[in-house]
């Protein structure tokens, strides 16, 4: 995997770059959809592919090998070969699900142990079994196994959670140096900075994965409860030790408003739920704010949801009818409406990609953010 920088914004840290891999180029900064057990959700890989143009796609390292599992995995020929996705894909190691399961696992210097929130069945993940899953999985991208401690952890623990996912990172990039991809095609490995909000444990962990010369780095622990201010003051002190000549990955986030926050301060890649499961409940964004599509306002309007950010093929549907799908709780209201968000998400990737390159971003930036928060 290689990247380069085709522009920067003059005023911030902004830029817009091509990440090139194997299964393809993905312009930055880029959107991810969350396909974690293979498939994003109410969505068929033809939208993705045609309507929405995702680049890129996650899937996600616990669920995949609880379900199908890998033998299914390595027969079909990687996640590639099984949901038949030929554009790159990224997997998440498992560790933020795994820790998430704070009653039924436990964390020691071996790896975890954790309980299937499918069947109970008893599993140990280490970051070596850890490589070993991703490499059967074939993601393009793959994440070192790292501990995300809660959002309200205090300095001591956060310092030992650091520390621990710094020693797991070393043996994932042992484990990923000794073994090789089983597909044909190459794989790149991302370390994961962690600090939670204290910004000394910030700047020791982003040292200390900047030193790795890793094909990319990811910051993960944001968005986990702390303040949007810190969020934003943390990814500015990582991101100025970071390699500014490799992607920077900000896990799990978030709203348009965060993301083009983080784009200023120099995020290249970002992939988060909510467009898709916000979509399931009926809200969606637009370039003019967001819509609560349950509401009766919106009964008798017969225009179509956004022009300017809606995929092409759901510029047929109107308001109304999606209200209509919706309070009827028609499966085809589900998929309308998680086409429609993750569409606005490109866009607005896209959108910001351009004003970069035209070196206007912040001016754009000032203008857009306003109406992205705004009930309408």
């Amino acid at each position: 995997m290689t990247f380069d920088i085709i522009a920067s914004d003059p005023r911030s840290a902004a830029r817009a770059g091509t990440i090139h891999t194997d299964h393809g180029d993905i312009p930055t900064p880029i959107f991810m959809p969350v396909g974690t057990a293979g498939t994003v959700k109410a969505v068929h890989q033809r939208e993705l592919r045609n309507d929405i143009d995702a680049k890129i796609i996650l899937g996600n390292t616990y669920h995949l090998y609880l379900r199908p599992g890998m033998d299914v995995l390595r027969a079909a020929g990687g996640l590639h070969g099984f949901n038949g996705w030929e554009r790159p894909l990224l997997t998440d190691s498992g560790g933020f699900q795994v820790f998430s399961l704070a009653d039924s696992r436990k964390i020691k210097e071996e790896g975890c142990t954790f309980r299937s929130h499918i069947d109970g069945s008893k599993h140990l993940f280490t970051p070596e079994g850890v490589m070993d899953i991703q490499r059967v999985i074939g993601a393009d991208i793959i994440m070192a196994f790292d501990e995300c401690a809660p959002g309200n952890a205090d300095h001591r623990y956060a310092k030992q959670s650091m520390e621990l996912t710094h020693r797991w990172l070393d043996r994932c990039l042992a484990r990923f140096n000794a073994t090789q991809p089983l597909y044909g095609y190459s794989q790149s490995l991302f370390p994961i900075v962690q600090g939670c909000k204290y910004r000394d444990l910030r700047q020791q962990s982003a040292e200390y994965i900047a030193a790795k010369g890793a094909d990319g780095n990811a910051i993960g622990g944001l968005a986990v409860g702390e303040p949007v201010e810190t969020m934003y003051e943390m990814i500015e002190v990582v991101n100025a030790i970071l390699p500014a000549d490799r992607p920077r990955y900000l896990m799990g986030v978030g709203t348009p408003a965060n993301i083009l926050e983080a784009i200023e301060r120099g995020v290249d890649m970002f992939d988060c739920v909510m467009p898709t499961r916000n979509g399931r409940n009926g809200l969606l964004f637009t370039a003019n704010g967001t819509i609560n599509i349950k509401n009766k306002k919106w009964e008798d309007r017969f225009e179509p949801i956004d022009p300017q950010s809606s995929a092409e093929s759901d510029r047929v549907y109107t308001l109304a009818y999606l209200h209509h799908l919706i309070r009827a709780e028609e499966l085809l209201g589900l998929q309308i409406c998680s086409i429609h968000n993750l569409a606005f998400y490109l866009w607005l990737v896209r959108t910001a990609r351009q004003h970069i390159i035209d070196g206007d971003y912040t001016t754009w930036k000032a203008s857009i953010l306003p109406n992205l928060s705004r009930r309408i």
